[in-house]
């Protein structure tokens, strides 16, 4: 419950952000599974203080600029949400804020350095030529990583040794044998350029189960690390350039990052009000993640992997959390024969990429790597999987890190190598 403001005074959000505050009874729960509480053993970067910090500034009790620095460390994993006895929406609650807070020109604080490094973000992460023209370009710098401001230093830290060749896909690619369905598929941005391979082994996989995949060349970026970010404008623009795009004969939108599955299941939030929304509502209801969609299919029988092979399964935190998606990977992998399935000590803990967190809170993010990376290596595997290219990225830096060289990979791509017996 929100007290002296009205809820049409915060816009076409503030229903939610109201039922949001309102629902929650401050019960704790919430605390032990945060990990940023986990880390900085604060109250106030836990969901309880941030609701209460969020009440406060809604009511006019407390300047958003104080309330910032707490709510911008919010990895937006949602793991409150699986722990809440109460059903607090707080990942429907953080974002309507941060968009209702930054259309006042509050939020995000910084020097100079920090706006330089969330502009280079917002205008090459979205944009796969503009993003592999940025990573070719940081790669000298990566040397000269310590002369750098030290905003600026975690972008380069991210930059890979070396990118993979392009993969392009055809807009249509058809089933193999009877057709069973027919489905778009959300191509993405950064994965695109980071690992290309995902989409590609998505579409042969599909095709293998009879299904036709169609891959609009018209369209855009989700709008996930916008959204996530309070950008709802922003978010809102490429939202409808992606509703334009996707076509309406076709029996599900598919998504292989989870971030951008979670966010096409948002739609109807982020185009609130507007003319859109009966259209982002229709588009949501047919967005599915690709484990999610293969799991509800009979599948085409996959061959035995060579020996044995024990596989790590890390929980992407907007496919477990945001999406309720846990037990149709598992399904999936443990599909393959030869297959042994090793679970990870909390597994749906963040790992701390979180879209751009990792650049923007870096030493944060560097201990939940490192912490989730020694829980992995815990249980002694062949191959590490995940569902999100933020995961694979952050993963991946911190097992080599730790000196390890395990290979880590998107559950369609072991799907993909299983089927074509190059798995083990």
């Amino acid at each position: 419950m929100l007290h002296n403001i009205s809820t049409e005074e915060l816009g076409p959000r503030g229903e939610v952000l109201a039922r949001a505050i309102g629902t929650c009874v401050h019960c704790g729960f919430c605390l032990p599974a945060c990990p940023t509480y986990q880390v900085l053993e604060s109250e106030m970067d836990s969901p309880r203080g941030r609701i209460l910090l969020m009440k406060s500034v809604l009511e006019g009790n407390l300047p958003a600029d104080e309330a910032e620095p707490h709510i911008d460390r919010c990895l937006g994993c949602l793991a409150c949400v699986t722990h809440c006895p109460s059903g607090v929406e707080y990942g429907e609650l953080v974002t309507s804020y941060r968009a209702h807070i930054r259309s006042r020109g509050s939020g995000r604080q910084g020097g100079w350095w920090n706006r330089v490094r969330d502009w280079l973000a917002a205008t090459t992460l979205p944009y796969p030529g503009r993003l592999r023209w940025a990573l070719r370009m940081g790669r000298p710098a990566r040397g000269l990583a310590r002369f750098l401001p030290r905003a600026l230093r975690p972008m380069v830290d991210l930059v890979p040794h070396e990118l993979p060749a392009p993969i392009p896909l055809p807009e249509v690619s058809p089933a193999q044998g009877e057709v069973r369905g027919r489905v778009a598929l959300l191509a993405g941005c950064g994965q695109q350029v980071l690992a290309p391979d995902i989409n590609a082994a998505a579409v042969r996989v599909l095709n293998r189960q009879g299904i036709e995949v169609l891959i609009p060349p018209s369209q855009s970026c989700c709008g996930a690390l916008d959204w996530h970010n309070g950008r709802a404008q922003r978010a809102g623009r490429f939202a409808r350039s992606v509703l334009a795009a996707m076509p309406p004969d076709v029996d599900a939108i598919i998504s292989t990052a989870a971030g951008c599955g979670s966010t096409l299941k948002e739609y109807e939030l982020v185009l609130a009000g507007s003319a859109a929304e009966p259209a982002a509502r229709a588009l949501a209801a047919r967005a599915h993640d690709i484990a999610e969609y293969l799991s509800r299919l009979n599948l085409v029988p996959i061959p035995p992997v060579k020996g044995s092979l024990r596989i790590a399964y890390q929980d992407a935190c907007h496919l477990a959390h945001a999406q309720g998606i846990r037990a149709a990977p598992r399904k999936l992998l443990q599909s393959i024969p030869g297959v042994e399935l090793c679970e990870i000590e909390a597994a749906d803990t963040c790992c701390g990429s979180a879209g751009t967190y990792n650049i923007e809170h870096p030493s944060i993010a560097a201990e939940l790597g490192r912490r989730k990376v020694e829980t992995i290596l815990q249980t002694r595997p062949d191959i590490v999987v995940t569902g999100n290219i933020g995961c694979l990225v952050q993963i991946k830096k911190h097992l080599e890190l730790q000196g390890e060289d395990l290979p880590i990979l998107h559950t369609v791509q072991v799907l993909d190598r299983a089927y074509r017996q190059i798995l083990g």
